[in-house]
Parts: C-alpha cells; sequence; structure tokens
C-alpha cells in the first residue's frame, strides 16, 4: 500500500485529489496538512512513502518544508513532489534543491497524477530529462560561480562519466549504450555515485553536476 500526505492550504484541493487518490486499491491517504510546519510534523508522524506539496501555503512555505524533510534521517524513504499551478514556476527548481524528486501541474489528468505517485514511491524521479536539464540551466546561468563539492574527489574517472551522461539525461540503458556496458554495470555506477555524493535520487545528482560546472548549460542529450 502507498501511503499518502496530502499538503495544501486550499481544502477542495486536498479533498479531489484524497477521493482520486483513496479510489484506488494499492493508494491511501494517511493525512492532510494546511501548513508546512504541520506537513514536517505529520510526516515524521505518519511515516508516508509520498508527500504531494504545494509551494505556496501559510507561515512555513512547502519549500523550505520539504527542505526539513529531506535533511531529516528518519524520513529518507519519504519522496516529496512539489505541486504547482505552472510548468515554468519559478519554484520548481528551489524545491528539487530542497530535496523533491519531481513536480506535478495541479491540472494533471487524473490518470497521471495516479501513475506519478506509482513512480515516486517506486523510486524513481518525476521529472523528464528535458524539464530537469532546463530548469537546471536557467539556475545555473543565474547563480554565478560554480559550487564545490568536496565528495566529487571520491568519484572514480568512470563514475564521473557516468555522472556527466546521467546529467544529460541518459537512462541506466542509454548510459550502458554509451559505455558499451551491461545495463545492471550502469545502474551499479549509478548506485555508489549516489551513495559517495550523498544524494538521494537522480534528481540530486543532475543539480550536482550542473551547479559544480562539470557539465555546462547548454549541453544536448546524446
Amino acid at each position: 500500500m502507498i501511503r499518502v500526505l496530502l499538503a495544501d492550504d486550499q481544502p477542495l484541493v486536498r479533498m479531489g485529489l484524497r477521493t482520486l487518490l483513496d479510489s484506488e486499491d494499492d493508494i491511501e491517504v494517511v493525512g492532510e496538512a494546511s501548513r508546512g510546519d504541520q506537513a514536517v510534523g505529520m510526516t515524521v508522524a505518519l511515516r508516508p512513502h509520498v508527500v504531494l506539496m504545494d509551494v505556496r501555503m501559510p507561515g512555513v512555505d512547502g519549500i523550505e518544508a520539504t527542505r526539513r524533510i529531506a535533511r531529516d534521517p528518519r524520513l529518507d524513504h519519504v519522496r516529496v513532489v512539489i505541486l504547482t499551478t505552472f510548468e515554468n514556476d519559478e519554484y520548481i527548481f528551489r524545491g528539487l534543491r530542497a530535496g523533491a524528486v519531481g513536480f506535478l501541474v495541479k491540472d494533471i489528468e487524473p490518470t497521471g497524477l495516479l501513475e506519478a505517485v506509482r513512480v515516486v514511491a517506486a523510486g524513481d524521479a518525476l521529472l523528464s530529462p528535458t524539464v530537469t536539464r532546463r530548469l537546471i540551466e536557467e539556475y545555473v546561468d543565474r547563480s554565478g560561480d560554480p559550487v564545490h563539492f568536496p565528495e566529487l574527489r571520491h568519484l572514480t574517472e568512470r563514475e564521473r562519466e557516468v555522472l556527466v551522461l546521467v546529467a544529460r539525461g541518459l537512462s541506466n540503458n542509454e548510459v550502458a549504450d554509451a559505455l558499451r556496458c551491461s545495463p545492471a554495470t550502469a545502474k551499479t555506477h549509478v548506485s555508489r555515485i549516489m551513495t559517495k555524493l550523498a544524494a538521494r535520487d537522480r534528481v540530486r545528482l543532475v543539480v550536482i553536476a550542473y551547479e559544480s560546472g562539470l557539465v555546462r548549460p547548454g549541453w544536448n542529450v546524446g
């Protein structure tokens, strides 16, 4: 059973999400929060698999709530998805940096929402490579100097190569094709990189690659 927590300050939005999610045999809404601080407390208490997090809430907003959840080692299994009104919302990338695994536009089709919850619960990121890269490139263009990540020195040359390919949007299978290795080997490389960089998911790997300057804005998927 996939346990979901809803965090949105609009009761009608929460009601609609609950009605849809609770209609599925494999999904259960375990709680609702109308404020960011409440969402953090309920996440600690209820330990959901997925938190659907609105950005604009009174008091602690969804970005800060996401950051608090992502930094709590007790909640390593929790996956936060940002809810937004527009796909180009400026808060999306801030949410990714805070630890969210992706975002959903609020007018998403019901089937798309259900699929998204299942994808996130399975441990995958909820962003297409194109959207991920565009958001990060926009941020890097504004942010100035590269960020220093000392953990990068622990990567082998092959792992750095894999990190670049992941940041360019390649899946494990595509990484395997590019490096002429098996998909299992590519997956192992990615897992080791995530461990060395203390990254919760692939989205965080992409952020690190761009912010560190390992990958430059404008690179194409190849």
